[in-house]
């Protein structure tokens, strides 16, 4: 046994007691007859048990008739004896029809010498078999089935041994990839970024440690050492191994890959996506204005709309879907949106920007009504509801409805949602307007610790002088998101009433258009 449970004395009827929620859905990816993907990526915290579960699912398939061969590689040889015990453990608990372990070596000519690797293997009634072989790409020749490749991250030539393993597509075989990370600056970081964002169409699962303790993994060692469960035991637990762990934990329980720094964004590749002709719209207000009636606040900045907003909200295309992504802010940074429509060639055009500086909370809530009321098939809007900008994500979902996400961005968030959007900008199908202050912007997005972000401390000085926090990258960044998001368009017409919060604001100032949104 490696890192799960003694499966001695329990039944197949028992096995989803053994198995935690995390490790039963990776088996269901192994047997599931028509996946939905047939390249399997997991990154994981260490010592959860994951290659344990691994094994029981190519237990399971080698077993069937019109079943499949299973190949496992790890980089040392220990992980192969210990994931064939694993399966054989399993193919006795299931009372699978299975042979004794076998230890072999094969041996071939290279040039003047004869080369040899350790082979251990577990044949099946079915005539499928499970190999555990040393991590060199040859191996894979002349072999048909399922890869593994445990701690891929590891390996000395993932290239490689990705090379060899998708020749075994061909007849139907299936490749999986256990790893915890390695750093940044690596084969398996760059393949899973390009998963993330969408250019490879395989499957990625992530647990942490923190996942697998929620999940019931404290739990299941205590069940191991009989020792009584609790939560303080829990929460000491996960103490002391974050603490045991020092500054590796991060990588190596919390999954935030090592090292990585610089920019995330070059400039050059910003600008190819920048069009001039696209226009950056600035309100800002003085703060006197705040102090003002509100019917004189609602009025001013009515009438700023319709001077310079509503012109470029009349050119939108009335066939195309429209959305938009706003950071939000109310004095010490500014709040950006982004409002655009998606292209018939699904390229997201950014049809203008909004920057307000120090606009009190109920003109930004009438700036952005004002926009979404005249936004043509108007789809998803994502809006930053950290601090203060909860207020206006939650009168937004209430005017909008689903279509309006509040985001709460998170490193997970970036994590999963940045190499997206940068995805799309190196794909060309992505435009927003050629300015300074924007370009700046996506410039303060660095990799800290495997994570794209805008770290706390750094500003840029925008051309009004004032600072800046990257308001446009993510504002882009959560126009993106909203562009994938799976909405639809609603037709609506206005009943001209007021909301209730805007009753005694100057009068009634809804406008009774009709329309797609």
């Amino acid at each position: 046994m490696t890192e799960g449970i003694s499966l001695e004395g329990y039944s197949p009827a028992e096995v989803p007691v053994l198995l935690l929620p995390y490790q039963q859905q990776w088996v269901s990816n192994i047997v599931e007859p028509e996946p939905v993907s047939f390249f399997d990526l997991h990154t994981k915290s260490r010592r959860i048990g994951l290659s344990w579960a691994d094994a029981s699912g190519a237990a399971l398939v080698g077993s069937q008739e019109r079943g499949r061969n299973t190949f496992y590689i790890g980089y040392e040889k220990e992980m192969t004896r210990g994931y064939i015990q694993d399966a054989s453990d399993w193919a006795k608990l299931y009372d699978l029809a299975a042979s004794e372990i076998e230890e072999d070596e094969e041996v071939w000519r290279e040039g003047d010498e004869d080369k040899a690797i350790q082979v251990f293997r577990l044949h099946f009634n079915s005539g499928k078999k499970i190999e555990a072989l040393s991590s060199k790409p040859r191996n894979l020749r002349s072999r048909q089935g399922d890869v593994v490749l445990d701690e891929a991250a590891f390996h000395d030539d993932l290239p490689g041994m990705l090379k060899a393993a998708r020749a075994l597509r061909i007849w139907g075989g299936r490749i999986r990839l256990i790893t915890t990370y390695n750093g940044v600056d690596n084969d398996y970081y760059e393949l899973e970024q390009q998963v993330i964002a969408g250019k490879l169409p395989y499957r990625r699962s992530f647990t942490t440690f923190l996942d697998a303790i929620e999940q019931g993994f404290f739990k299941r060692i205590c069940l191991i050492e009989g020792r009584q469960w609790s939560q303080q035991a829990q929460q000491e637990f996960l103490r002391q191994t974050l603490e045991e762990f020092g500054e590796d934990a991060d990588e190596e329980l919390l999954c935030i890959p090592k090292k990585g720094g610089g920019k995330y964004f070059s400039r050059v590749l910003v600008e190819s996506c920048m069009k001039v002709d696209l226009p950056v719209i600035r309100y800002s207000c003085p703060d006197a204005f705040a102090l003002e009636s509100e019917d004189q606040r609602w009025q001013k900045t009515q009438a700023w709309l319709e001077e310079y907003v509503a012109p470029v909200l009349a050119v939108f295309d009335p066939g195309l879907r429209s959305f938009y992504g706003s950071d939000f802010a109310r004095s010490a940074d500014l709040s950006a949106w982004f409002f655009g429509q998606q292209q018939p060639n699904l390229t997201r055009c950014v049809n203008f920007a909004l920057e307000l500086r120090n606009v009190p909370f109920r003109q930004q809530e009438q700036i952005l009504f004002y926009c979404c009321d005249r936004l043509p098939r108007f789809t998803a809007g994502a809006m930053d509801a950290r601090g203060n900008g909860q207020y206006l994500a939650e009168v937004a979902m209430q005017r909008y409805g689903s279509r309006v996400e509040a985001v709460m961005a998170t490193d997970s968030f970036y994590l999963e949602n940045f190499p997206r959007y940068r995805a799309g900008m190196q794909d060309g199908k992505f435009m927003l307007p050629a300015d300074g202050d924007l370009l700046d912007d996506h410039g303060l997005v660095e990799l800290i610790q495997g994570t794209p972000k805008i770290p706390a401390e750094r500003r840029t000085k925008g051309r009004d002088g004032k600072q800046r926090h990257g308001d446009g990258a993510i504002a882009g960044l959560l126009f993106w998101y909203a562009s994938t998001l799976e909405t639809v368009p609603i037709e609506f017409e206005t009943l001209g009433q007021p909301r209730p919060s805007l009753v005694g604001f100057g009068g009634d100032r809804s406008s009774s258009m009709k329309g797609f949104i």
